[in-house]
């Protein structure tokens, strides 16, 4: 499977729940990667000059498309990432409700009359041209859909390289966009290395814009390689989220949500809430309560409906897991289905120092550190002592105290007495070492366009 009869070389796709392979993908080369540009560019000027109501019919068009495949895409995506089929349905919905909620930005890219003397001044929303997208492996469909589709809305074309051990969704969406009747190089899928079509996206001066999530080393080299050109970037990088319970809050309501805060998509998520902060008169309830819900937690084979957690998406990710799992002090364990696949069982470890690095550093799988506080300051104090600020939780019955709480942590997207951290027309983003810019959220499209002020004098 390919994007397109240019792309030559290929690579292997590997099911995490069998460890099996279950197809090949195509590489592009430079070349190739410069060639697909080239067709973006081409294609820019037409889709920018499209009627901002056909625009948006052809977005509508590409929803209803996405919407009619969802079962497909999500056994694809069980299949190619090791996502629970519920996540996975979720996943391709929200394909779909980006695409819908952005169909109805084209007719509403407003710009401003502005009072001036001796004429009018008018501002407009220019698109950029061609975006570059850069997917990372944990949520291929919806990260995906974050970038293009308020891309898209705004006259852009886009140019995506989904992650190499997870291309499958992305190339489908790819098929269906032009199912759907978007134009030819409107919306073009390009697989292959991060360092290859990942770095010509960064360095080509026709991609006016780079979208990467992924981790913050390769962020910060992304950001680096963009201001040669002073080229436009949206970073969503790593995150160390602290969920934060006070004594005054229902102990056993806020140790049964916790592990769906950490365990979902095996810990591979940005947002997860992998650093638990427990008042110290909570403390040994809340533990006590969590080992109960740990265990209770289904990780099973993700194709089954009733699974909540699947495997690591890759050997060498599980590896890594390992090693901070070797380390640490472990106080229990979930379970884990025997035979192959790149399983590990869900882990509660209980930290005593912050220094340790499950504590200070992404793990990016299913272990989560646990360590009491005192008050309200030591709270705000260790969950801001990390580099991060991406999501977290905040669970107390006291309003006050958690209007304070959230003011004083620095994170991009917090919750009260919930896990919620993304929905699609609210901003996401994150504070410090987390990324730059915003994604999604009313006033996503506007960040792929240029403000352009016209006075017209009287």
């Amino acid at each position: 499977m390919t994007t397109s009869p240019f792309v030559t070389a290929t690579s292997p796709v590997i099911n995490p729940v069998t460890t099996q392979q279950i197809g090949e993908v195509g590489s592009a080369s430079v070349e190739e990667t410069d060639a697909a540009i080239a067709r973006a560019q081409e294609a820019f000027g037409p889709w920018r000059d499209v009627a901002p109501g056909e625009r948006a019919r052809l977005l509508r068009a590409f929803a209803a498309v996405v919407d009619l495949h969802n079962e497909e895409l999500a056994r694809i995506e069980v299949a190619n990432a090791g996502h629970t089929i519920g996540n996975a349905r979720w996943e391709a919905g929200n394909v779909r409700d980006c695409l819908n909620y952005y169909s109805a930005a084209p007719e509403r890219l407003f710009g401003k009359q502005i009072p001036v003397p001796g004429g009018v001044d008018l501002t407009f929303h220019e698109p950029l041209g061609v975006v570059g997208i850069i997917v990372p492996w944990n949520f291929p469909m919806p990260i995906a859909a974050w970038g293009f589709a308020p891309a898209l809305a705004a006259g852009n074309t886009v140019v995506l390289k989904p992650a190499e051990v997870t291309p499958l969704t992305a190339i489908r969406l790819g098929e269906l966009a032009l199912e759907a009747g978007l134009p030819e190089g409107v919306f073009t899928v390009v697989p292959g290395k991060g360092s290859v079509v990942g770095e010509r996206f960064v360095t080509h001066p026709a991609v006016r814009k780079v979208c990467f999530t992924g981790s913050t080393a390769v962020g910060k080299q992304i950001m680096k390689g963009c201001a040669d050109q002073v080229k436009r970037v949206t970073l969503e990088l790593g995150g160390k989220s602290a969920n934060i319970v006070f004594a005054d809050t229902d102990v056993a309501a806020a140790a049964a949500s916790a592990p769906y805060a950490v365990f979902d998509n095996a810990g591979q998520d940005c947002c997860a809430r992998s650093r638990i902060l427990v008042q110290r008169s909570a403390y040994d309830e809340f533990v006590g309560r969590l080992e109960e819900s740990v265990k209770a937690l289904k990780v099973v084979d993700p194709a089954l409906d009733e699974s909540e957690m699947g495997p690591m998406v890759s050997a060498a990710q599980r590896d890594s897991v390992q090693r901070y799992i070797d380390g640490a002090h472990v106080a229990f364990t979930g379970s884990r289905p025997d035979g192959d696949g790149y399983w590990l069982p869900p882990t509660v470890v209980e930290s005593t120092s912050t220094d340790e690095a499950v504590w200070r550093e992404e793990v990016f799988g299913p272990v989560v550190a646990v360590m009491p506080f005192e008050d309200e300051d030591e709270a705000i104090s260790l969950a801001n002592d990390t580099e991060y600020g991406l999501s977290g939780s905040i669970f107390t019955e006291n309003l006050g105290r958690a209007l304070r709480v959230a003011r004083g942590v620095e994170s991009g997207n917090l919750s009260v007495n919930s896990h919620s951290a993304v929905r699609y027309w609210t901003p996401f983003g994150g504070f410090k070492q987390s990324g730059l810019g915003r994604e999604l959220g009313p006033d996503a499209p506007n960040a792929f366009t240029e403000e352009k002020n016209v006075f017209i004098a009287h």
